[in-house]
């Protein structure tokens, strides 16, 4: 068991982005002599090699009472990002070439365009991380509401990887459904994508990386944008002060705050009760503060989510104002 506990904090010293769940996959993939750690065993080592990403949550009134329907205007850089997939064509090795473009609303600086195997939550969180690494954090990520930016069934539409972000302070804002116009800039610079590149050459996935590599250089550095007054993006956008440091694994709440852990079945457990929020917060702590007595407030992050009547044992998102 100790050699156990010794490769966990290897493992994560090497790799301080991954979580308990991605390490006992490793644990497991590698073999050895006895039972492989399950992954709450190894959450509890990190947390006792004070090794889990923390973050503390300030104890402030709430940002938001509506849902996540907003199309937030941004002010400066980085107040909003938008992301969304272009769509797929097929290259000429038979495989499928869908980028997943991210951009800074304000500036209109292109921060990344990657082709992904998938569109799927890991391959979008790959790109988000490396993308958060090198321009820091926004306070708001828009997006269309399908896969896996959002979730259908899940109350404010909150995903996995809606999910991750709100733990980081950032907060999802989605476009209504069937109107991508409300998303129009992004949509535009889609076009042109697939006037410039789609459509030219055919060739294998790597040559339209590249091609989309190169794309996206004169799109930021070379290329003046009308909306812009005829500057370039590169000229109108500065990296966010907010630096990103890994994703959280835990929140820690204010003083006055209960804090109860999300399952697997999306509930927590109040006065032993079962109480449904969203398996999007699995693993994860929600916050509760009282509203009165049969109402309580429920909180994730920095966010306001919803109440929870008592009287019904049930959780509502809060509506729009």
């Amino acid at each position: 068991m100790v050699i156990k506990i010794i490769k966990i904090i290897q493992i994560r010293h090497q790799h301080p982005s991954w979580g308990a769940k991605k390490i006992a996959k490793i644990i497991k993939n590698t073999g050895g002599t006895g039972e492989s750690p399950s992954i709450s065993s190894v959450y509890r080592m990190l947390d006792k090699a004070n090794l889990l990403k923390k973050k503390r949550v300030r104890n402030t009134e709430p940002t938001y009472r509506e849902s996540l329907h907003r199309l937030i205007d941004p002010v400066e850089p980085n107040d909003v990002w938008t992301i969304d997939y272009k769509g797929w064509w097929m290259s000429e090795d038979i495989k499928r070439c869908n980028p997943l473009t991210i951009r800074d609303l304000k500036s209109r600086y292109n921060l990344d365009i990657r082709l992904t195997e998938r569109q799927d939550m890991a391959s979008v969180k790959a790109v988000m991380e490396r993308a958060f690494r090198e321009y820091g954090l926004p306070k708001v990520i828009r997006s269309d509401n399908g896969s896996p930016f959002a979730a259908y069934n899940s109350p404010l539409g909150i995903s996995k990887l809606s999910a991750t972000w709100m733990a980081l302070g950032i907060l999802p804002d989605r476009i209504s459904p069937g109107k991508p116009y409300q998303n129009g800039s992004h949509e535009r610079m889609h076009r042109d994508l697939k006037a410039d590149v789609q459509k030219s050459k055919m060739g294998d996935v790597q040559y339209y990386q590249k091609q989309l590599d190169q794309w996206r250089y004169d799109y930021n550095n070379i290329r003046p944008h009308e909306a812009l007054g005829m500057v370039t993006p590169s000229t109108a956008y500065t990296v966010s002060p907010r630096k990103f440091t890994g994703y959280i694994d835990e929140i820690e709440y204010p003083n006055g705050f209960e804090r109860r852990k999300v399952n697997k079945t999306g509930c927590i457990i109040w006065e032993n009760r079962p109480i449904r929020i969203s398996s999007a917060f699995y693993e994860y702590h929600v916050g509760i503060t009282y509203e009165d007595e049969h109402t309580l407030k429920a909180w994730f992050s920095d966010f306001l989510i919803g109440e929870i009547d008592l009287t019904s044992s049930s959780f509502y998102t809060l509506p729009i104002i």
